[in-house]
């Protein structure tokens, strides 16, 4: 089914995107926002640029949004994948839970904040361009790479990446320490995992691009310090 959004509340379309039994796309979206809210089971295309909290609660579904999207996307998603041709704004993937996030282009400030695994649920991010700064805030399990493309000399993190960080594992291609980095966080030279490749394979597949600089390339691998004082607020010892 193809809706139209131009010039329908956001309201209209949610419920017209919740009425239809199958696959849907829409054309023409401007700012429209909860769109794909709780989507299980089926495909979502989105031509357009979303309003906030796109995917919040994803369930298994999967959305691909060919544009920007806004703040808030995958919001305590569960399940599932977005796919954005494009680039995110604020605070992407705000405590997820399980599922990937797929940004072909940079994302905002605070993405991946509180994100957390549970179990076999392991949420995962990849951002294609530079991240914010608090990338991965109160990181407690799970993944996030930042592959850096078109950022340039500077950094492809902002500030105090990894504040707060008392689990999980954020990857940034290159050998650089991001500005600021807090002293509770834990960074090493590595290549990656066989589990951050399959993702970084994954993205590659979804924007078309080359996966074998990518993957060859050298990494810094951020975790929480064993010593962390952050993970004794968090998690009981």
């Amino acid at each position: 089914m193809v809706i139209h959004a131009a010039g329908m509340h956001y309201k209209a379309l949610n419920d017209a995107v919740r009425r239809c039994g199958g696959d849907v796309v829409i054309e023409g979206c401007i700012g429209q926002r909860y769109l794909g809210t709780a989507l299980e089971g089926r495909r979502l295309t989105v031509n357009g640029t979303p309003g906030n909290a796109l995917g919040a609660y994803l369930n298994g579904g999967v959305i691909r949004v060919n544009g920007n999207v806004q703040e808030a996307t995958g919001d305590t998603m569960n399940a599932g994948e977005i796919c954005v041709a494009g680039s995110a704004g604020d605070a992407t993937g705000y405590a997820m839970r399980g599922g990937r996030i797929f940004i072909e282009g940079d994302a905002g400030y605070r993405c991946g904040i509180h994100i957390k695994a549970y179990q076999d649920n392991k949420p995962a991010i990849v951002i294609g361009g530079r991240a914010g700064s608090f990338l991965g805030e109160y990181h407690a399990g799970g993944i996030i790479i930042v592959l850096g493309l078109g950022a340039g000399d500077g950094p492809i993190v902002g500030n105090f990446c990894g504040t707060g960080m008392h689990g999980g594992e954020i990857y940034l291609r290159g050998t650089s320490l991001p500005p600021r980095l807090p002293a509770q966080v834990r960074a090493e030279r590595t290549t990656l995992s066989d589990e951050a490749a399959a993702l970084v394979t994954d993205w590659c597949e979804r924007f078309g691009h080359d996966a074998r600089e990518l993957l060859d390339a050298p990494y810094l691998r951020l975790t929480p310090d064993d010593h962390n004082p952050y993970r004794r607020m968090y998690v009981a010892n």
